[in-house]
């Protein structure tokens, strides 16, 4: 259940490090187009804020955005995007997509921390230039 009062102190949690809040489709667009210009991978974490496992894992989330500054870190509020988050099929909160040039490489569904850690690494490994021919 929505607990009312929304409390602003309640974003605090959600984003910080390099951690970017989506609320708008422009922003997410803004953010995917620059990430696509960086060459970045974007980590898109569709999230609520009434949701436990969600709080749960956000600080993780920040921790992992600190130590890789070469990826995109966005948190999607899926209330404030309802549409939006239908769009791309979101049956639970957190889901985590793992983007290159607006691609979906890869999906998490739920707070799973070593798993999202995994995943990371692979797509992080992936990455690394070849040098051996």
């Amino acid at each position: 259940p929505k607990k009312d009062g929304y409390d602003s102190d309640d974003n605090v949690e959600f984003t910080g490090g390099n951690v970017h809040l989506i609320t708008t489709k422009e922003s997410w667009e803004q953010k995917l187009a620059e990430a696509k210009r960086d060459g970045k991978i974007v980590i898109a974490n569709f999230s609520a804020v009434w949701c436990g496992p969600c709080k749960m894992i956000a600080p993780f989330y920040v921790e992992l955005s600190e130590k890789h500054p070469s990826i995109m870190f966005l948190t999607v509020d899926v209330d404030e995007l309802t549409e939006f988050s239908t769009s791309w099929d979101i049956k639970a909160t957190p889901t985590f997509f793992f983007l290159k040039d607006g691609q979906q490489l890869d999906k998490l569904v739920g707070a799973n921390k070593p798993e999202l850690q995994k995943k990371m690494t692979a797509i992080l490994d992936s990455e690394v230039p070849n040098c051996q021919t």
